[in-house]
Parts: structure tokens; C-alpha cells; sequence
């Protein structure tokens, strides 16, 4: 109860205190505000007397305007009636003259026209004429030209369209290839198909050198040691009797590994191990000494590596990979550089084949001499017979003109035959066997030692001497001719005798 009214005590002096503040402060601003009124009362004044003379200003300027616009408006209307006056007079005055004017214009104006017209027909005739001179030939060589851009347009879509079907193709054949490289590295990670691989890429070079299997060479040729069973790949035969052992081996995954890898230390490191691979096969093939179980052999062993790839990555590494192994006695090879080898090869039995051939051949060339020679001396002897028959058929046709046709002739110089029946002349043979001149043939008729051709000699084989003794073969017809010739020509003289 006593807070209550102690507040209220407050809370009065509080009010109290303001109203007295406020009457305080209104008593020292009474004479301000007085003078604030007293300024607003005159302003106001002011205001209503401006208004005032404003309104008076405006009536006054209204009035003026009225009077403008009365005065504008009999000016336009007097304007208006001169200027429909002068228009009336103008019409008068000027439309005669103007209808004269305008028929003499007219007339003027269509002499003028035709004659323009006519020459610009003519001009125009020339113009179109030089135009289609001109035009022509561009339309033409336009022709030309759309059609050989059609054409071109043609086969750039045909082009286009084929090589979008040779990129599919490509495209198909990369995406089979790819997954025949996959399929190919996923098979080649087995030792035992690695192997099988190798011994086909080898089998498959030694076929396209030409080579025939079980002729040429051998596979997977088996023979015992007392260190056990060796079998290579592959046993070449050379000539004369020789062999080479050619052994497939294929040093893969350091490789693939590191063809895989994209880190440059890793990959490094994997090309070292495939290093350590290749000597590791060199080794193994030095250590087996082939060429001691394969005699007659040379005394080295061929190391098919079945990609370039993997020896070249090899030697990139190690480039002294290759001395390494001729220094074991192993020759590392390639598909190229075994292709070589097997052409060497190859060219070494056509020469063995040659040499055999020339040796046949030497032997044929002997025999086919020696029957030359035995039929040349039948020859010469038969010429020499034919020479002897010649002379005593010239010896008997000599005695018979001279001995028996003397007489006939006489018979029928005596009508004692007619002369159809007269014996016809009798001619005497002038031709002569062909002398022998060749000493071939002289020594097939006397017997004696022939040497075979020179030529032999070019060609590096040894010149042998063929005695060659010419049969004496008598060729009794050609005696029995001779001596009956022979008898008849000594009994001719006696004929003659008796006559």
C-alpha cells in the first residue's frame, strides 16, 4: 500500500513537473510565434492580391485572343475569296493557251515516240542480238559446268558413301583385330601355348621360303643322350649332308608387361626382365650342344624369336644380346633374318642340284660323243662308198657312149629300128659326196683321241679326254656295190676290144 502510493506521489510530481515545463517553454515562444503570424497574415495578403492581378491578367489576355482569332479569321476568309479569284482568273486565262500547248505538246510527243520507238527497236534488235552472241556461249559452258559439278557432286557422294562403308570396314576390323590381339595376349600368357605359337610362326616362315617338311626339313626329330631326350623344333638340312637345329622360343610377358605399363620405372624394370628371359633361353639352347647329337652339323644352334618386337625391345636394353649369344654358339634369328637364312639355304641345294646335274650331265655328253662318233665314221664310210659307186657309174655310162650306143645309133641311122625306139642320152653324175673336213670326222674314219668341248672348262669341270676308236663296222652292200661297179668297168674294155 505505501509503494503504491509513493508511486503515485512520483508519478504526479512527474506530470506536475512537465506541465510546468511546457507553460515555461510556451511563454518564451509567444512572442515568436506572434511574429510567425503576423509574417503569415502579410504573406497571405500578398498571395490574394497576386491571385488577384494573376485572374485580371488572364481575362485580359483571354479578350485579346478572342480579338486575334476574330481578326485571323476575316483575314483567311478575305485570303480565301482572293485566292479563289485569282484561281478563277488564272483558269481563264491559261486554259486556252494550255489546250494549245498541250495538243501541239501531244503531237510533238508522239512523232518523237514513234520515232524513238522505231529506233529503239532497231537498238534494241542489235542489243539483244549481241546480248545472245554473248549469252549463248555462257549458257553453254554454265551447262557445262552444272553438269560437271553434278557429276563431280555425284561422285563425291559416291566417294563419301564409300568411304564411310571403308571406315565401317576399318572400324570392324580394327574392333576384330582387337579382339583377336586380346584373345592372342590372353593365350599367349600359357607357357604351353606359347611354345605351339612359336613352332607355328617358324613353320609357317619355313613354308614361305619354299621349303618342303620331311624333305627340306624335320620336325620335333627325337634322339637320346645320357642326359636324356632332346627333341628341338626344328632340324634344317643343308647340303651335302649337313644339318641345323633350329629351336623356337618366345620371351613374352616382360614384354607385354612392359608394353601395358605407362609408368616409365616399371616399365624399364619389365624390359630388364624380358632381357633376362632371352639370355635365359640362349643359355638353355648353349647348354644343350644340338650340333654334337645332330652330326654332321654346324656347331651352332638357331634361336627363332617369333616377332621382330621382342628382339628389338631386347637389344634396345642390351645390345651386346646378340654377341652374347654367337659367343655360345647360338644365332638368334627373326622371321626376316630366318628367311634369309632359309633362302641361303635354299640356293645352297640349287647348287648342289647343279653340281650333280653337271656331273650327269658331263656323263650323258660322253656317251651322246662317243655315239656321235661311231655314227660318223658309218657315215664317212657310206660317202666314200657313194664316191666309188659315182666313179664306176661314170666309168660304165664313159663305155657305154662310147662302146655300145655307137652301134645302136648306127641301127638306127639304117632304118633297121625305128627312131622312137632310140636309146635316150645317156648323162654322167657331176655331183660329188661333200669332202670330210672336220677333224672330228677324219678321227672317227682313222681312230683316234677326241677331247671333249671347251666350254666344259668355262663352266669350271674338268676337261677329260674321250678316246674314242672307230669301230670298223664294213658296210657290205655298199662294198658289194662297189666291187660289182669295179668289175663291170675292167670288163668294159674288153667289150670295146671285141667290138
Amino acid at each position: 500500500m505505501d509503494i503504491a502510493a509513493t508511486i503515485l506521489l512520483v508519478f504526479g510530481a512527474l506530470v506536475v513537473g512537465a506541465l510546468l515545463g511546457w507553460l515555461g517553454h510556451a511563454q518564451r515562444m509567444a512572442p515568436a510565434l506572434r511574429e510567425n503570424d503576423l509574417e503569415t497574415a502579410r504573406l497571405r495578403a500578398r498571395a490574394e492580391s497576386a491571385a488577384q492581378q494573376i485572374e485580371a491578367a488572364q481575362e485580359r489576355a483571354a479578350e485579346q485572343v478572342a480579338e486575334a482569332r476574330e481578326r485571323a479569321a476575316e483575314q483567311i476568309a478575305a485570303a480565301r475569296t482572293e485566292q479563289e479569284n485569282a484561281r478563277r482568273q488564272f483558269q481563264a486565262l491559261a486554259g486556252d493557251a494550255l489546250d494549245a500547248n498541250s495538243k501541239r505538246f501531244l503531237e510533238l510527243a508522239e512523232e518523237r515516240l514513234k520515232r524513238s520507238a522505231s529506233a529503239g527497236e532497231q537498238a534494241l534488235a542489235q542489243r539483244e542480238a549481241a546480248v545472245k552472241s554473248l549469252v549463248d556461249p555462257l549458257t553453254k559452258a554454265v551447262e557445262l559446268v552444272r553438269a560437271e559439278v553434278l557429276q563431280a557432286e555425284k561422285a563425291r557422294i559416291e566417294g563419301q558413301g564409300a568411304l564411310v562403308e571403308q571406315m565401317r570396314n576399318v572400324a570392324e576390323v580394327s574392333a576384330e583385330l582387337r579382339n583377336g590381339t586380346a584373345d592372342l595376349v590372353t593365350a599367349l600368357r600359357s607357357s604351353q601355348t606359347r611354345g605351339a605359337w612359336g613352332e607355328l610362326q617358324l613353320r609357317k616362315v619355313v613354308e614361305s621360303a619354299g621349303m618342303l617338311h620331311r624333305v627340306d626339313f624335320t620336325e620335333q626329330e627325337q634322339v637320346s643322350t645320357e642326359e636324356g631326350v632332346l627333341r628341338p623344333d626344328m632340324v634344317v638340312h643343308l647340303a651335302g649332308g649337313k644339318r641345323v637345329v633350329v629351336d623356337s622360343k618366345v620371351a613374352f610377358l616382360g614384354f607385354l608387361e612392359a608394353q601395358q605399363s605407362d609408368d616409365p620405372a616399371y616399365r624399364e624394370q619389365r624390359l630388364d626382365a624380358h632381357v633376362r628371359h632371352m639370355r635365359k633361353h640362349v643359355d638353355d639352347l648353349a647348354g644343350k650342344k644340338y650340333w654334337n647329337q645332330f652330326e654332321p652339323a654346324p656347331e651352332f644352334v638357331v634361336m627363332f624369336v617369333p616377332a621382330e618386337a621382342f628382339l628389338s625391345a631386347a637389344l634396345e636394353r642390351a645390345p651386346e644380346l646378340l654377341e652374347y649369344a654367337a659367343q655360345r654358339n647360338v644365332i638368334i634369328a627373326t622371321p626376316t633374318t630366318m628367311l634369309a637364312l632359309l633362302r641361303t639355304v635354299a640356293y645352297a641345294w640349287r647348287q648342289e642340284a647343279l653340281a650333280e646335274n653337271a656331273q650327269k650331265v658331263l656323263s650323258v655328253g660322253k656317251e651322246l660323243y662317243a655315239r656321235l662318233v661311231t655314227m660318223t665314221g658309218h657315215v664317212t664310210r657310206t660317202g666314200r662308198a657313194l664316191e666309188t659307186a659315182t666313179k664306176s657309174y661314170n666309168q660304165m655310162i664313159g663305155s657305154l657312149e662310147r662302146n655300145v650306143l655307137t652301134s645302136a645309133r648306127r641301127m638306127v641311122e639304117l632304118d633297121v629300128v625305128d627312131e622312137r625306139d632310140a636309146v635316150d642320152e645317156l648323162k654322167g653324175i657331176e655331183e660329188v659326196p661333200r669332202p670330210i673336213t672336220k677333224p672330228e670326222l677324219l678321227a672317227a674314219d682313222e681312230g683316234g683321241v677326241v677331247a671333249i668341248d671347251r666350254a666344259q672348262e668355262a663352266e669350271g669341270i674338268l676337261v677329260q679326254e674321250l678316246e674314242v676308236t672307230a669301230l670298223a663296222v664294213t658296210d657290205k652292200r655298199a662294198l658289194e656295190a662297189a666291187e660289182k661297179a669295179a668289175s663291170e668297168g675292167a670288163a668294159s674294155p674288153a667289150v670295146d676290144q671285141a667290138g
